[in-house]
């Protein structure tokens, strides 16, 4: 099976090495200056479960696709979505899947309307993991969990020989017989925590510790909540009690990707993750002013950024 990974980053290079070193038929999509520097220096990765270098790793360039593959594993940003399906199009056949790692769920839509609606798997990955200073992807926490599966739900053919091609890696691969739930369930949590901690410009253990800190936080995840249950995919009791636990941990450091993302002065997924629960909740009649106030936050963020930028 022909897998290609677009993007070489934290992310997609992470479960992209470990296919590879489970011995996968697998090629990085990458940008030109991307590609030499891979071939320069190669890719490495440094994890609990066992570091990876891999000295000429196998990348292309759009240019350089002389055929569809069998599956295009897309990690980008959701911001970055329009550009990565213009990259990717050369690589996309009648047959090709597309298993989407990004957060939120409105990039299912968006990339059922530029190759199909048959296009798009579920997807998503719990991992903890980074860029360090030389290019290498640092994997920081024990999570490395990617989960997959028909949006329909069930099984399928496609699914099938999809399955056998990622089991066996040294990550936690997962069929899933419900894809679209589990999404939902971690975009309920993503947001919230991403709602708090960069509202509060503080980890959950440091929130929690404030006065009506706790109320703060599980506030935020009920909002999110609802918003999933007027779609119909209110979280499981497991999955929600796991949530309520990890955002109201004391002494966890824990903070969103988001968080860091503001803390660097990047741009941020606000709109897709944030912003896109807002629009259903509205549409639904919902009333969430502690997800509006971060998000007033998050693109005030935005406008200072660009701002700064034009100085």
């Amino acid at each position: 099976m022909k897998i290609v990974v677009l993007g070489a980053g934290a992310v997609g290079g992470y479960f992209g090495a470990r296919l590879l070193e489970a011995g996968r038929d697998v090629r990085f999509l990458v940008r030109e200056a991307r590609a030499a520097a891979l071939r320069e220096r190669g890719l490495h990765v440094k994890s609990l479960h066992g570091d990876i270098d891999i000295a000429r790793p196998p990348v292309l360039t759009k240019d350089e696709i002389k055929a569809p593959a069998d599956v295009v594993i897309l990690s980008c940003k959701a911001y970055d979505l329009d550009g990565a399906l213009d990259t990717v199009a050369p690589a996309v056949g009648p047959d090709t899947m597309i298993l989407p790692l990004l957060n939120g769920m409105g990039h299912l839509a968006t990339i059922a309307a530029r190759f199909g609606e048959n296009a798009p798997l579920g997807g998503l990955c719990m991992i903890a993991a980074t860029l360090g200073e030389s290019g290498e992807i640092l994997h920081l926490n024990d999570a490395h969990i990617l989960a997959f599966g028909e949006r329909a739900g069930g099984s399928s053919a496609r699914m099938e020989r999809l399955t056998p091609a990622l089991l066996g890696a040294k990550f936690r691969p997962r069929p899933s017989d419900d894809i679209l739930q589990e999404m939902w369930e971690k975009w309920d949590f993503l947001a919230a925590l991403a709602a708090a901690t960069t509202l509060m410009r503080a980890s959950v253990g440091d929130i929690v510790a404030a006065p009506g800190g706790d109320a703060f936080m599980t506030g935020l995840l009920a909002e999110c909540d609802s918003i999933a249950a007027a779609d119909g995919h209110a979280a499981r009791p497991a999955a929600k009690a796991n949530m309520v636990e990890m955002i109201t941990a004391k002494g966890s450091a824990m903070t969103a990707s988001m968080f860091r993302d503001v803390q660097r002065g990047g741009p941020t997924e606000a709109d897709h993750v944030i912003g896109d629960l807002i629009r259903r909740a509205r549409a639904a009649g919902l009333k969430v002013p502690l997800l509006e106030t971060a998000y007033i936050g998050l693109k005030a963020h935005e406008h200072q950024r660009a701002r700064t930028a034009k100085a």
